[in-house]
């Protein structure tokens, strides 16, 4: 009797030590990975995953994120709505504060008349439908700050003083069209969205989290709705399945302490939440109201499902496709089933959110040696299925056979026709390196003689199978555009992150 006590507390003492040897996994919203280097000094060891917060929150409420000990997403208001998800959650603590707000260049603000006197997201709906002013926003399917500002300018135009519902947001949908004809920039996280504008001068200003706007290299005033806004409180949330309790108090204890609570304000901006920290002056004075958030699931899916089928600026998407002969088997399966995801065949808020669009022109342009032709389609504004079908159809015949001439195709697809009224946006899939046809250098030539509204359109690069790396990130930056790493992961997971971007 004694050996078995004796052998399972030594048992015991042995899964202790592994646990403490272990990091700390958090899956996270990439708004917080500014906070990485501060939490060095915490003196335990973190680990992060990011994720877009819809994302994650599914994950969560599925119960996939059994390898993390907690989350931190810049709010867990879409999380709780989620039928199960609060069963997968133990404490949850706030640890900062940073509203969604309007930054605009000063000039702009002041030709407004906006640097002095109170604004209402009405007076910014007018502006806007008017053609005073453009900005950038994040997509709401994709990253907290578009879904908070979603939310705050739908719940302030539509006046009603509570929750949103389906009625409030049909009826408010001609308005928030208004607000919305004058985005010009759109983008899948935050800080992508802020460097993005810095190399659009055609753009005035951002809808952003107040964080991101002050530390921006380009001053901005920070226009405060009277009416309200939205803002992320930060919460860090232990996991129900996580038995690291301990470490979890100490990482909190730690982060609201006042010394660390000035640290997070001084290197990002955002707001302190521990009483008896006093805001820096950067802040302003202004009392802050927050709009109500909707408080039913459907509500808040169908708030996002109008902004990307009725409200937003439509998209067009073109799809440049590499089907040379080393894409034979499983990776000509994974280029289509990924095709076939975007068609509606993930039925999980994240996918739903993430397939072709009502208004939507899609492009698909698959090359092997040389460019294979072009298939165009136009998503209807009601009954998608048939055009969606058709995709899939398409996808579902794509085969794969000879050489892989990545510069040719691309040039083909810079050389159409840019639609001002429209997002436009090339996605290049390529599992090689280049093999016929031009080489990069000719390409870059090329695209620095572009003129300026082509020169717009971005290449969001996806690296699959034996993609030179290289040379993707410099297509990529070259276009401003991002590159998403396929190589180790799902082509259909990186294409469903992309959309959030176009």
């Amino acid at each position: 009797m004694r050996r078995a006590l004796l052998a399972l507390l030594l048992a015991a003492a042995s899964l202790t030590a592994c646990s403490a040897d272990e990091p700390f996994r958090i899956l996270a919203g990439s708004e917080v990975a500014d906070l990485e280097p501060l939490l060095k000094e915490s003196g335990l060891d973190v680990e992060f995953t990011y994720t877009g917060t819809l994302d994650g929150a599914e994950q969560v409420a599925r119960g996939d994120a059994g390898d993390y000990d907690a989350t931190w997403f810049s709010s867990n208001r879409y999380l709780s709505l989620i039928d199960g998800a609060r069963e997968r959650l133990s404490t949850q603590t706030k640890i900062m504060n940073s509203p969604v707000v309007l930054g605009l260049k000063p000039a702009k603000a002041a030709e407004l008349g906006w640097d002095g006197k109170p604004v209402t997201w009405s007076d910014i709906a007018t502006a806007a439908a008017a053609h005073r002013f453009t900005f950038g926003m994040t997509n709401p399917a994709s990253s907290n700050s578009g879904f908070s500002a979603l939310v705050g300018v739908a719940a302030a135009l539509s006046d009603a003083g509570e929750a949103l519902d389906a009625g409030t947001i049909a009826s408010v949908t001609p308005r928030m069209k208004e607000f919305f004809s004058a985005q010009r920039l759109t983008a899948g996280s935050s800080g992508w969205l802020a460097e993005a504008y810095t190399a659009r001068p055609d753009v005035d200003g951002l809808v952003n989290y107040e964080s991101v706007l002050l530390g921006m290299r380009d001053d901005l005033t920070l226009v405060y709705p009277s009416d309200g806004v939205v803002s992320a409180d930060y919460p860090l949330t232990l996991l129900a399945s996580s038995s690291r309790r301990e470490q979890y108090d100490t990482l909190v204890a730690w982060l609201r302490t006042p010394e660390t609570q000035r640290k997070i304000m001084t290197a990002t901006h955002r707001r302190p939440i521990v009483p008896g920290v006093a805001p820096a002056p950067e802040f302003g004075s202004a009392a802050l109201v927050e709009l109500p958030f909707p408080n039913r699931r459907s509500a808040a899916d169908q708030l996002i499902a109008a902004y990307l089928n009725d409200v937003r600026v439509p998209a067009r998407a073109m799809y440049v496709l590499d089907t040379s002969g080393s894409m034979e088997g499983d990776r000509i399966e994974s280029l289509r089933a990924a095709l076939v995801t975007l068609t509606g065949a993930d039925t999980s808020a994240y996918g739903t959110f993430s397939r072709f669009r009502n208004r939507e022109q899609v492009a698909l342009r698959p090359f092997s040696d040389h460019p294979k032709g072009q298939q165009d389609y136009e998503i209807p504004t009601s009954n998608p299925e048939s055009v969606l079908a058709q995709i899939k159809s398409y996808a579902e015949s794509l085969s794969a056979d000879g050489g892989t001439a990545i510069y040719d195709a691309l040039r083909a697809a810079y050389e159409q026709k840019v639609d001002s009224g429209r997002y436009s946006s090339i996605v290049l899939m390529t599992d090689g390196e280049n093999t016929d046809g031009t080489e990069y250098l000719d390409f870059q030539l090329y695209y620095q003689a572009l003129p300026a509204e082509q020169k717009a359109v971005r290449t969001f690069v996806v690296l699959f199978g034996d993609s030179d790396a290289d040379e993707m990130n410099q297509v990529a930056k070259l276009t401003g555009g991002a590159v998403f790493d396929a190589r180790n992961g799902s082509l259909a997971e990186a294409f469903k992150e992309i959309r959030g971007y176009q």
